[in-house]
């Protein structure tokens, strides 16, 4: 068992999106549309289902698109998130796939003590932090800059997206003492999304990547 909330949408839930969605490339609009569907291909989180007729057809050719036609969505376009340049729920930006309305993300402060080591050694020790739950992953602690240990910590140019966050604007490595990387364990945004501004500028690291006290 886990320690956190699973996601309950199966695989093939079709839902309506109440949200106007468009799509550009080259600067471009591709479609625009307030008749989107949410499509669960896996029960982690949906992809947009366009319908056919909101979709300059004279654009399609060249992008990475496949026509649906059954079940819920049939009549509609799937496109590969990685075909258009930008995806846009309402006037915000939207990264790497739709936010799932099925889901929750919180950020929540905490005076519980946090303690986060790898292969025995300290990287970061905190007295407060700012959890954000989200369904279907685990817990993520993050602490103030000043908590950490930069001892073992090396910066990376990995840069990643979140629908819920935005976009990362650091990424930290593990460095052993004899020299040996781990890649990647360690991240801050500093410009979340609104939701997410508590945690503008604080740091995360993966649990899955290091062991995490929590007081």
């Amino acid at each position: 068992m886990t320690d956190h909330p699973q996601s309950i949408v199966e695989t093939g839930h079709v839902a309506p999106s109440p949200r106007r969605v468009r799509g550009f490339k080259d600067g471009d609009v591709v479609f625009d549309t307030v008749r989107a569907l949410y499509v669960w291909e896996i029960p982690h989180f949906p992809q947009y289902a366009i319908p056919l007729d909101d979709v300059d057809r004279a654009r399609l050719e060249g992008l990475d698109h496949r026509i649906l036609d059954e079940g819920g969505a049939a009549g509609h376009v799937r496109f590969a998130w990685d075909a258009l340049d930008a995806w846009f729920e309402e006037d915000e930006e939207i990264f790497v796939h739709p936010r799932n309305p099925y889901a929750r993300v919180d950020s929540i402060r905490s005076s519980r003590p946090i303690r986060v080591q790898r292969d025995g050694l300290l990287l970061a020790e905190a007295k407060a932090s700012i959890m954000v739950f989200e369904t279907g992953l685990p817990t993520r602690y993050y602490v103030e800059r000043t908590a950490l240990d930069p001892s073992h910590l090396i910066p990376s140019d990995t840069v990643t997206a979140c629908p819920y966050k935005g976009k990362t604007s650091n990424y930290w490595s593990f460095r052993t003492d004899d020299g040996r990387v781990v890649p990647d364990i360690a991240w801050s945004y500093n410009f979340p999304t609104l939701a997410l501004t508590p945690i503008a500028g604080l740091v995360a690291f993966y649990n899955e990547r290091t062991d995490i006290t929590v007081g």
